[in-house]
C-alpha cells in the first residue's frame, strides 16, 4: 500500500551534501535491524558482487545459506536469508555484530535512510521510527554511506533502477509465464550467476552487461 512520505519520514529531503541524525556510535548494543527482516533486504548486482568478493564463494553457492530468491514486482531477484529461529541475517555473528559490514549491502549501508530516485541523481530521506538506537547524533549523508567511488556508485544505482522500473512494467503487460520465466532466468545469469573479473572494474563490467540487457528491453 502507498505511504505518504510525510507519514513516514521526518518530512525532509536530503542530499549526499546533508546533514542527518543517523550516527549510533556503532550501532553498540543493537542489531534490531539485521533480525526479522524477512525478505525486505534484496540485493542489486554490486552487493552480490561484494558478497562474492569478501567470502570468496560463487552466487550459487550463497544461495545455500546467506541469500535466496524471491520475486519482487514480477522479477526475481536475490536478498538477504534471515536464519534460525530469531530469523537473524547469515552474517550476523553470535555477539550480534555484522561479519561483512565493510562490504555490507546497500540497504543496509542506507538504513535507516531511504532513497528517493529521480532523473540524475538520488536523494534521501530519513525513516522515522525505523532505527531503535535513541542517542543518534548528526552525520554528512555521504559520510554515512560510506560508499567507494561515490559518482560511479550513483549512476550505477540509476541505471539499475530504471532497468527493473522497465522491466517491471513490461513484465506486467506479459501474458506468457514461459515467457516471463525466460526472462528472469537471463536476467539472473548476465547480473548475478555469471562471476566478474575478480581483478576487473565492476562498474565496466557492469556497463558492457547494461548495454546486453537494454538490447532486451528494447525488444520488448
Amino acid at each position: 500500500m502507498f505511504q505518504d512520505l510525510h507519514e513516514i519520514s521526518d518530512g525532509k529531503i536530503y542530499t549526499e551534501n546533508d546533514m542527518v541524525r543517523v550516527a549510533s556510535r556503532d550501532c553498540e548494543g543493537c542489531h534490531a535491524c539485521c533480525v526479522g527482516m524477512g525478505n525486505s533486504i534484496v540485493l542489486d548486482p554490486l552487493d552480490v558482487w561484494r558478497l562474492c568478493t569478501v567470502t570468496g564463494k560463487t552466487f550459487e553457492e550463497l544461495l545455500q545459506r546467506e541469500i535466496e530468491l524471491h520475486a519482487v514486482d514480477g522479477l526475481i531477484l536475490p536478498n538477504l536469508a534471515m536464519t534460525g529461529e530469531d530469523e537473524r541475517c547469515a552474517f550476523l555473528n553470535e555477539a550480534g555484530r555484522c561479519e561483512i559490514h565493510a562490504s555490507r549491502p546497500g540497504l543496509c549501508r542506507t538504513f535507516p535512510l531511504g532513497r528517493i530516485y529521480e532523473e540524475d541523481t538520488i536523494r534521501y530521506f530519513l525513516q522515522t521510527g525505523a532505527c531503535k538506537k535513541s542517542d543518534r547524533t548528526k552525520i554528512k549523508v555521504s559520510r554515512w554511506l560510506d560508499v567507494p567511488e561515490p559518482k560511479k556508485n550513483r549512476q550505477f544505482l540509476l541505471e539499475w533502477h530504471s532497468l527493473r522500473r522497465r522491466l517491471e512494467e513490461a513484465l506486467a503487460a506479459e501474458e506468457s509465464e514461459e515467457t516471463k520465466k525466460a526472462v528472469n532466468m537471463y536476467l539472473l545469469r548476465l547480473f548475478f550467476v555469471t562471476p566478474y573479473q575478480a581483478q576487473g572494474d565492476f562498474y565496466e563490467e557492469f556497463g558492457q552487461r547494461m548495454a546486453q540487457a537494454k538490447k532486451l528491453v528494447q525488444g520488448r
